[in-house]
């Protein structure tokens, strides 16, 4: 290949570019409604149907967007509802657990007030002095508290009651 032949295929293809650009600029025109009373009535049918073809396209188009939006804020919608569900179901669990746990300590609280109440009672019969503690061992030895010899009162000094079982008090013996 010559340079003449590169320039004479440069010059045609120019030729081509130019005269497509032309029709282009043209067919733009006319999409915008201008100069429209130079065309033919076969040139104009043929605009009416490539706008028609052209707005089909473009209505195809947007329903197929505007149905994958729709589907996609479904899916969002679903997965919403799943997770508000989910969590929903949480607060249920949570509110019986704080539930059972208030009725927990409101029966624990009653629990020990009724045994507060029944403590100084059972307590009453627990109290023990040094001088009861020894009557109880003796009687159980088979002496009686009236055979106790007098000394044995100022042996051991006489002590405050106390609240503590006998089996706690007979270090006090020894």
């Amino acid at each position: 290949m010559n340079l003449a032949s590169i320039s004479g295929n440069w010059t045609l293809e120019h030729a081509k570019l130019k005269a497509r650009v032309e029709v282009l600029q043209r067919n733009q025109s006319h999409y915008m409604g201008e100069d429209l009373q130079i065309l033919s009535f076969q040139e104009l049918q043929n605009l009416e149907q490539q706008l028609d073809s052209a707005l089909r396209r473009i209505r195809s188009r947007k329903n197929q967007v505007m149905y994958e939006s729709i589907s996609e804020l479904q899916k969002k919608d679903k997965a919403l509802q799943e997770q508000n569900n989910l969590l929903a179901k949480n607060v249920k669990e949570k509110e019986k657990a704080v539930a059972s746990q208030a009725q927990l300590e409101h029966a624990q609280k009653q629990s020990l007030d009724s045994s507060s109440t029944l403590l100084p009672q059972a307590l009453q019969y627990l109290n023990f002095s040094r001088s009861n503690y020894h009557q109880a061992i003796r009687s159980s030895d088979g002496i009686s508290g009236d055979n106790q010899q007098d000394g044995d009162e100022t042996a051991t000094p006489h002590r405050p009651n106390t609240l503590l079982p006998p089996w706690m008090l007979r270090h006090l013996d020894e």
